[in-house]
């Protein structure tokens, strides 16, 4: 059995592995100090059990959880913490973690709870039925027919029948990281499981194209749902990643022998849009294109703005800019950064909520985007040079004079 803990504090993890080693000799235990290096160990390893910190260096354990489990629905969690918040436990929880430990980690209760996942381990692969693994087996090939026709590879006398009949028309949607100093790999796992859980309710899937790029097939017949699609996919991305990614898209198109051919356009397009961007990035350009991309972004956040979700990246997506040339234009255009502009928008808000309803503090905070009501009053009195609560007074008192 493989067992996975990720945690950046290496005492924990050289002494969780010590306490499993020693109970349990024939265990298989990997160590990571960050999502980025549990991802690559998932995609390598035939992992089984994961224990992961919560608080981690870029993306937390929950969230590396809650991405992980459309790719690995066999695996269980369980989280461990420093903190005791109900919060973070009802979350793991939620995400089908099978325990919240405490640190320090108690050896007689992690042994007990290894004990028993490890039953249920041996259990549900004792019970997998034989059709379950038929279609999981149909799947993989279905996958790597497509992904070899994609890479030009000879597909020899590999049946392609299935592909053409299961997908009639379809459109081919390619996701590309920029390269660059980071490594692309955590990147690369969450545009594949992100990407994947969207395409799996339209009976679509996604490919690993080459370590920075991959493609997805969209069996979408109207256009207009296809479109809901990309957006959902730019706007998720825009949320989730960390480094700069484009996204182009075919034609819809009804033959499967095509595919080699739309990918090369597709990949040209990539990098024809990368030069162009390079480009202007290089000098300030006072261009129709780049004042309707403001105004498209203005737009958006206008309408988005109370979503704590909101970022830069995600805004940058939309327009489809790189998310560094996006912010100096933005500033460049309106004269301010883009934080400071939806704070100005949140706060307005907020002001006119203060002053037209009852609504507590609390339900405030979380209307205009924010989950932390003390961040929310330190942000106000920073900006308005009273909290709150003095500001509804203050306005009570005008109104009543």
């Amino acid at each position: 059995m493989h067992i996975l803990i990720a945690d950046d504090e290496s005492i924990i993890r050289t002494g969780v592995r010590r306490t499993l080693q020693q109970a349990y000799p024939n265990l298989f235990v990997h160590l990571a100090a960050s999502a980025d290096e549990a991802a690559r160990i998932l995609a390598e390893q035939p992992i089984d059990i994961v224990l992961t910190d919560i608080l981690m260096p870029g993306t937390d354990g929950l969230e590396f959880m809650r991405l992980s489990r459309r790719k690995y629905p066999a695996i269980k969690w369980i989280v461990i913490s420093a903190h005791s918040e109900f919060a973070y436990a009802q979350k793991a929880m939620q995400l089908g973690a099978k325990d919240y430990l405490l640190k320090p980690i108690g050896k007689k209760r992690l042994l007990e709870l290894i004990a028993e996942l490890a039953s249920e381990v041996a259990e549900e692969r004792s019970a997998m039925e034989e059709g379950k693994l038929l279609r999981s087996s149909q799947k993989y090939m279905r996958e790597g027919i497509f992904q070899r026709l994609a890479s030009g590879q000879d597909i020899g006398q590999l049946d392609i029948n299935s592909l053409k009949e299961r997908y009639p028309s379809f459109h081919l949607v390619m996701v590309r990281l920029e390269p660059g100093a980071r490594d692309a790999g955590l990147e690369h796992f969450v545009v594949d499981n992100v990407f994947g859980e969207l395409l799996d309710k339209q009976d679509g899937f996604v490919v690993s194209y080459d370590r920075n790029t991959l493609i997805g097939v969209a069996a979408i017949e109207s256009e207009e749902a296809f479109g809901v699609l990309l957006a959902n996919l730019r706007g998720y991305l825009g949320r989730y990643l960390k480094i700069p990614f484009h996204i182009a898209r075919s034609e819809k198109n009804i033959e499967i022998r095509d595919v080699p051919e739309m990918v090369r356009k597709l990949s040209r397009s990539m990098s024809e849009m990368a030069e162009e961007r390079d480009g202007a990035s290089a000098v300030k350009v006072k261009g129709g294109s780049d004042n309707k991309a403001i105004e498209m972004a203005l737009q958006y956040i206008g309408a988005h703005f109370r979503e704590e979700s909101l970022s830069l990246e995600r805004i940058a997506a939309v327009v489809y800019l790189n998310p560094v040339y996006f912010s100096q234009l933005f500033k460049q255009k309106t004269g301010q950064g883009f934080k400071d502009y939806l704070i100005g928008l949140r706060l307005e808000e907020a002001r006119q909520l203060l002053r037209e309803s009852d609504l507590k503090l609390a339900e405030i905070t979380e209307r205009i985007g924010y989950q932390d009501m003390r961040h929310f009053t330190q942000v106000f009195r920073k900006r308005c040079q009273m909290t709150p609560t003095e500001y509804r007074q203050d306005k009570k008192k005008t109104l009543n004079t």
